[in-house]
């Protein structure tokens, strides 16, 4: 075993912590999840592109370096340890641009990956339905086939950034007499697409980040059909994999709130005396996030080594979901009273950490997924 990086890799990490540095904006971005702050966002993912840091491991034509794998945890440890931005588009990036590359036909990679990785076009994903959230093969929207068209009815909910997004990745039953997994179809469909109302949801923090989304004889071509027309169930797996597995919450995020956790507490034992009970939780998080940083890298040697990473995602994602709640609330027992304030981050962090045990799949759900296909254990 080699915990060690090569040279061309310390390399690398050094580029990128020095570009970060001097680029990184000063002043925190407005929420993305607000109009305002949804365009800041937006005109960073422009700056990360045209410096070649947005999609670091895509190809060259579509913006990125053709970075390895191990390559992009080292960009991503020192771009959350560098305080920079969230990604507002994170849905396209992480989520569906793999599911594109695996796919997709050319011509919908040239149509689309490009313009995802500028932020020209921002993407929210349109799955949960009001009586189907965890059970995703439960969907009830339909969407029957009129000559080159699809004709979409149905409703969607929890559309993370749909209230603001460009484009939706949506799974609807184009086999009217299909039940579950059979007859699904997954289609990239237009914000601006006629009959569809894209409806903000409003939220405790006033910000109309999340969308329902409403579908009235909604028109869709068939050259946005990912996949073939009812090989929606297998194309969707694609994209749950990048979901819970490594693409959309890399250690470097968790990393970094542990090391500011360490911060935190060391400021306050400056000020109010050590507290040995909550300095062991505060290093139980710290080295959680380690665990998961090297577990990670030792996943990544797996998919190297050509193995898939299938049913481990659940894992994965069962791990880093439970790792974030931890940190945030060790961070609220530390601060007391003071983490109730408004201006308090730690708070900010823990509400949303709260959410990650639910999307992209309940930890209910993954842990039946783990305990059938990873352990071999009976179903009942």
């Amino acid at each position: 075993m080699d915990l060690s990086f090569t040279s061309a890799e310390e390399a690398f990490r050094e580029e990128a912590r020095t570009w970060l540095a001097e680029n990184v904006p000063a002043d925190p971005l407005a929420s993305m999840d607000t109009p305002e702050g949804f365009e800041e966002h937006r005109a960073w993912e422009h700056i990360l592109f045209d410096a070649g840091w947005a999609v670091v491991s895509w190809p060259e034509r579509y913006g990125g370096r053709e970075a390895s794998l191990v390559e992009w945890l080292i960009f991503e440890e020192e771009y959350w340890a560098s305080g920079a931005p969230g990604r507002v588009s994170s849905n396209g990036v992480s989520l569906l641009a793999p599911t594109i590359f695996d796919f997709g036909t050319p011509e919908q990679q040239d149509r689309f990956l490009r313009p995802m990785a500028r932020g020209d076009e921002i993407w929210a994903q349109g799955w949960s339905e009001p009586d189907a959230g965890s059970d995703l093969a439960g969907i009830k929207t339909k969407a029957r086939r009129d000559g080159e068209y699809f004709v979409i009815e149905g409703q969607k909910t929890w559309c993370s950034r749909g209230a603001f997004a460009d484009w939706f990745f949506c799974l609807v039953r184009t086999d009217p007499d299909s039940e579950r997994h059979a007859g699904l179809s997954y289609l990239l469909i237009p914000a601006d697409t006629e009959g569809l109302d894209a409806r903000a949801i409003g939220r405790l923090d006033g910000e109309p980040g999340f969308a329902e989304l409403f579908f009235d004889g909604a028109r869709v071509h068939e050259r946005y059909l990912l996949g073939g027309e009812g090989e929606g169930w297998a194309v969707a797996m694609a994209t749950t994999g990048s979901e819970r597995g490594l693409n959309l919450r890399a250690p470097g995020r968790f990393m970094a709130a542990a090391d500011r956790l360490v911060g935190l507490y060391r400021e306050l034992a400056d000020s109010r005396g050590p507290d040995l009970d909550r300095r062991d939780q505060v290093v139980g998080a710290w080295m959680g996030a380690q665990a998961y940083r090297w577990q990670t890298y030792a996943t990544e040697a797996r998919l190297r080594g050509g193995a898939p990473i299938g049913s481990e995602a659940s894992f994965m994602k069962v791990l880093w979901s439970e790792l974030d709640v931890e940190l945030h609330a060790t961070a609220l027992r530390l601060l007391g009273r003071d983490g109730e304030r408004a201006d308090s981050s730690w708070m900010d962090g823990y509400v949303f950490a709260l959410s990650g045990p639910i999307y992209a799949g309940t930890n209910e759900i993954q842990r039946n997924i783990i305990s059938e296909r990873v352990l071999g254990l009976p179903r009942r």
